[in-house]
């Protein structure tokens, strides 16, 4: 049986979590395990699938999606598969940098994060983000990488959940909204994703 190896908190370890409700894939999780070294970073998540062991939560999720044979979550077709992706690192990339220091700064009260300006800057450029987030869903109606749910909504799905419930002054975005409203008809999100944890 797959093991995930990370505490349920973690918003990385709620990807993998997701992804596996939405698969029907069974597992036991672990907050901890002997595996986790073989992260240099010492992170989490880290599964354990047989002999094979993987860490990088969207790294992650993709394996499970090929290996499954979830071509909803993660289509075969190049460009539909490229569309998924682009969003997956989107979220990794740009919109992850965008709130991290307001987040650690609000939410977290980390020491390391009390500069007042960076927090500023931190918020702009995290509204930026959901403004491009809310242009995109107002083209597709529906979900990041368009019309269907797939694997790209679950990362892109928790940082907006992140973006709900951080206690600041945020602009609406209309489409981002009703994206979150679209993503909790789901059971996963609502168990993995919109259940109170930021």
């Amino acid at each position: 049986m797959l093991r995930i190896l990370g505490k349920a908190t973690s918003i990385n370890v709620r990807k993998v979590l997701w992804t596996c409700e939405e698969i029907g894939i069974a597992f036991e999780r672990a907050d901890d395990g002997a595996e986790l070294v073989q992260n240099p970073n010492g992170l989490v998540p880290v599964i354990v699938d047989g002999d094979f062991v993987l860490w990088e939560s969207n790294s992650i999720i993709r394996y499970l999606a090929a290996k499954w044979t979830a071509e909803a979550l993660l289509p075969t077709e190049p460009r539909a598969r490229a569309e998924v992706d682009r969003w997956i690192d989107w979220q990794a990339s740009e919109f992850n940098s965008a709130w991290r220091y307001a987040f650690s700064a609000i939410v977290r009260r980390d020491p390391a994060f009390a500069d007042a300006e960076q927090i500023e800057r931190s918020k702009q450029a995290w509204t930026r983000m959901l403004a491009i987030l809310d242009g995109r869903l107002a083209a597709t109606g529906a979900y990041v990488a368009g019309a269907s749910f797939t694997l790209a909504d679950i990362p892109i799905g928790l940082s907006v959940n992140r973006w709900f419930l951080t206690p600041m002054e945020r602009p609406n975005f209309p489409a981002v909204s009703a994206y979150y409203e679209r993503l909790s008809q789901r059971p996963a999100f609502l168990k993995h994703g919109r259940n109170g944890v930021v």
